[in-house]
């Protein structure tokens, strides 16, 4: 059941996050991280216990994403979990300490290009577009790596703009992330819908900043055209 959280249904804007609601995070991150492997096996560092690539990725998603938990509640910022996790992995891996910083450098630049999309994510965009909805991608990490990747996945062109919290100087939920992008697009709060997939970063972050939103149920299996049918659906009702 799609979770609709709204005062009002009239927008001038849409802010869209980008991982997990756009482009498909596991087989990005998993793409990224072969690539990693692949450069440290070049540099001939090895491990200490022989363990399979899917082994190692397991670990590594698990690390990576029990850091990202914790920053959503404040524990980090995403610049610290983006030295830590290279760090812990390799530690708990048995990589040699002086691996860390050519895995970390490898998987940056590898992530800069993965561009799996969501399935129904670019008809969304293509819809919101037609609909005359200004669009910008909100989003948690580099600037230069996200934008990156939505041009590789042909979708960069949608958006107006782009608030990455590496370049708004705030990390989602922080309220001060979306009064910036607010103030960067012109816009007052209760103009913008936010859409995402994390109920603490996306929906109760821009709730916190007075705007309304719209949760992507990618664990219950939900599409993003149901998303937005469900979208149009309340609009309609309030017209």
């Amino acid at each position: 059941m799609t979770k609709f959280f709204c005062k009002k249904v009239k927008y001038k804007a849409i802010f869209i996050d980008i991982d997990d609601t756009l482009l498909d995070y596991i087989p990005c991150c998993r793409e990224a991280f072969d690539a990693a492997i692949k450069g440290l096996k070049i540099k001939n560092y090895e491990l200490k216990i022989p363990r399979s690539e899917d082994e190692l990725f397991q670990l590594f998603f698990d690390i990576s994403g029990r850091l990202f938990s914790e920053a959503k509640h404040g524990l980090h910022t995403i610049a610290e979990v983006m030295d830590l996790y290279p760090a812990e992995f390799c530690a708990k891996a048995g990589y040699p300490a002086e691996a860390v910083d050519p895995f970390k450098h490898a998987f940056r630049a590898a992530w800069g290009t993965t561009h799996t999309l969501v399935p129904g994510a670019k008809e969304m965009l293509e819809t919101l577009q037609s609909k005359g909805y200004r669009l910008f991608a909100a989003s948690n990490s580099f600037g230069h790596l996200q934008r990156s990747r939505l041009e590789h996945a042909g979708i960069l062109h949608f958006f107006e703009d782009t608030y990455i919290s590496m370049d708004i100087g705030y990390d989602k939920p922080d309220i001060r992330f979306y009064q910036e992008a607010l103030r960067r697009c012109g816009l007052q709060p209760s103009e913008v819908l936010m859409i995402g997939d994390s109920m603490t970063t996306d929906i109760l972050g821009a709730q916190a900043a007075g705007m309304d939103a719209l949760f992507f149920d990618r664990r219950g299996n939900q599409s993003l055209l149901e998303l937005i049918q469900c979208l149009n659906d309340k609009i309609n009702r309030k017209s």
